[in-house]
C-alpha cells in the first residue's frame, strides 16, 4: 500500500497539479480531497495545455480519479470542464467519479460571496466569487445538498426551488441585483444533474478496496498550508483545510495509511488575495517575476502578489503537514536574476520569529531577515540532472533544502511535463 499525500506549502498556486500529473503515472487512484472551482490547475504536455478546476490532473494518464467528500462541486464547472477535456481527446467519462458526499455549490452562493465581499468594503477577503465560501458554511450549518440529491429525481425539483426561494429572500436584503431567477437555474440544475449522475457514487468502498489491496494512491490537495483555515492566515484563507489532515477527512482514508506527504514548493513566494506577505516585492521585479512566472490565477486571471522565498513559511509547512520530502517549482524563472534573497526568519520590533505567528496584527509587522545568494543567470530548462545545474543554481536548491528542512525529490525548469529533474524517485513513490 502506497498513499502520497500532495500539499501546497506556501499560499496556493505552487504548481500541484504538474505534481500529481508525474505522480499519476504510477498510481491506481487520485483523489482530489477538498476545495472547489477556486483552484486552479495547469499541466502542460508537450506544448498543450490543460486547465484543471475539479478535476484532479491525474485523469491525464488515465488514472482512476475522484472527486472527494471534502469537495465542493460546482455542477456547471464540473460540466463545462468535462466537456472541454473530452474535446481535447481526455477520456473523462471512464475514469472519473464523484462522491456522492461531496457537497453541492448552488446557483446562490456565488451570488452570496460577492455580496458577502462587497460588505467588507476594506476589510475584503479577495475570494474568487465562486460561492465556495457560502457552500462550506452551508455544509456545516447542516443545510446543504450533496452531490448524492442530485440523483433523487423528482424530489430534486422541489428541493432545488425551496432553496432558491429562501436563499432570495436572503439575497432581496442585502444586495437585491443579485436575486437568482428560480425557474431558470432550477432548470439549469436538472439538466446538469442529469448529465453528471453516472459519475455519482459512493466512493468509501472503492477507495477502502483499494487500501487492502495495496493500491498506489495519490492525494492532490487545492491551495496551499497558508490558507488552511485553521492554520493559515485567518481570516485571509480558504474556507477547507489543505493540509495532510484536511487530505483525511476529505477522502476517508485513515492518518495510518499515509505514507509521504509531498510539499510542493515554488522558488520564491505568492499569494492571491489580501493579508500579510512578508517577503512581497514591487516595482520591475514583481513585474519581472510576474511575467516570467506567468503568475496569474488560472480561475480569476488576477495578477498573483510575488516576493522572495519565505523560509519561515515553508518550514513551518513542513512541520505542520510532516512533509517527507518537496518538489522545487518554476525555479527556471529566477534564471536571470543576478542576486536572490531568501528569508528565513522576521523581525517585528524586539520580537524575532522563525515561524508565522498566528496573531495576524504581528504577522503583518513582521519584517523578513534576508540572506543573499548569487543568481546563475542561465537558462536550465533543458537541464536533467541535478547535478548538471549551473553550481549557484545547486547552491541554492540546497539553501532550500536547508530552510524548509526536508530533501527534495524533484526540481521542475519549465512548465512543461518533460521539464522535470528527478532528484530522488524513491521520495516519490516506491
Amino acid at each position: 500500500m502506497s498513499v502520497t499525500v500532495i500539499v501546497g506549502a506556501q499560499w496556493g498556486d505552487e504548481g500541484k497539479g504538474k505534481v500529481v500529473d508525474l505522480l499519476s503515472r504510477n498510481a491506481d487512484l487520485v483523489i482530489r480531497s477538498q476545495g472547489g472551482s477556486n483552484a486552479g490547475h495547469t499541466v502542460v504536455v508537450k506544448g498543450t495545455t490543460y486547465q484543471f478546476h475539479l478535476i484532479p490532473s491525474g485523469i491525464l494518464e488515465g488514472t482512476r480519479s475522484v472527486l472527494g467528500n471534502g469537495v465542493v462541486v460546482d455542477p456547471a464547472q464540473l460540466v463545462k470542464e468535462i466537456s472541454l477535456l473530452e474535446s481535447m481527446g481526455v477520456d473523462v467519462r471512464s475514469h472519473l467519479l464523484v462522491s456522492d458526499r461531496a457537497h453541492v455549490v448552488m446557483p446562490y452562493h456565488p451570488r452570496l460571496d460577492g455580496a458577502q465581499e462587497q460588505a467588507r468594503g476594506s476589510r475584503k477577503i479577495g475570494t474568487t466569487n465562486r460561492g465556495i465560501g457560502p457552500a462550506y458554511e452551508d455544509k456545516v450549518r447542516r443545510t446543504g445538498i450533496r452531490m448524492g440529491d442530485l440523483r433523487s429525481g423528482d424530489r430534486l425539483a422541489e428541493r432545488i426551488t425551496e432553496l432558491i426561494e429562501e436563499r432570495n429572500r436572503q439575497l432581496e436584503l442585502v444586495s437585491p441585483d443579485r436575486v437568482c431567477d428560480v425557474a431558470q437555474e432550477r432548470k439549469a440544475l436538472l439538466e446538469e444533474a442529469e448529465l453528471l449522475r453516472p459519475y455519482i457514487v459512493d466512493t468509501f468502498p472503492m477507495t477502502d478496496e483499494a487500501l487492502r489491496k495495496g493500491a498506489r494512491i495519490v492525494v492532490e490537495g487545492a491551495q496551499g498550508t497558508m490558507l488552511d483555515i485553521d492554520l493559515g492566515t485567518y481570516p485571509y484563507v480558504t474556507s477547507s483545510s489543505p493540509t495532510a489532515g484536511g487530505a483525511c477527512t476529505g477522502t476517508g482514508i485513515p492518518p495510518t495509511a499515509i505514507t509521504r506527504v509531498i510539499g510542493i514548493v515554488k522558488a520564491y513566494t505568492t499569494r492571491v488575495g489580501e493579508g500579510p506577505f512578508p517577503t512581497e516585492v514591487t516595482g520591475e521585479l514583481e513585474t519581472l517575476l510576474r511575467e516570467r512566472g506567468h503568475e496569474y490565477g488560472v480561475t480569476t486571471g488576477r495578477p498573483r502578489r510575488v516576493g522572495w522565498f519565505d523560509g519561515a513559511v515553508a518550514q513551518y509547512s513542513a512541520r505542520v503537514n510532516g512533509m517527507t520530502a518537496m518538489v522545487i517549482t518554476k525555479i527556471d524563472v529566477l534564471d536571470t536574476l543576478g542576486t536572490i534573497s531568501t528569508a528565513g526568519a522576521y523581525q517585528a520590533g524586539d520580537a524575532s520569529y522563525s515561524y508565522p505567528p498566528s496573531d495576524l496584527g504581528a504577522f503583518a509587522a513582521c519584517v523578513p531577515v534576508y540572506e543573499e545568494q548569487k543568481g546563475w543567470q542561465k537558462d536550465i530548462s533543458t537541464i536533467r540532472s541535478r547535478e548538471e545545474l549551473p553550481r549557484e543554481c545547486r547552491d541554492y536548491v540546497t539553501h532550500l533544502e536547508e530552510l524548509v528542512g526536508v530533501p527534495s525529490a524533484a526540481i521542475s525548469v519549465g512548465p512543461d511535463r518533460e521539464e522535470t529533474i528527478l532528484c530522488n524517485a524513491s521520495l516519490l513513490w516506491d
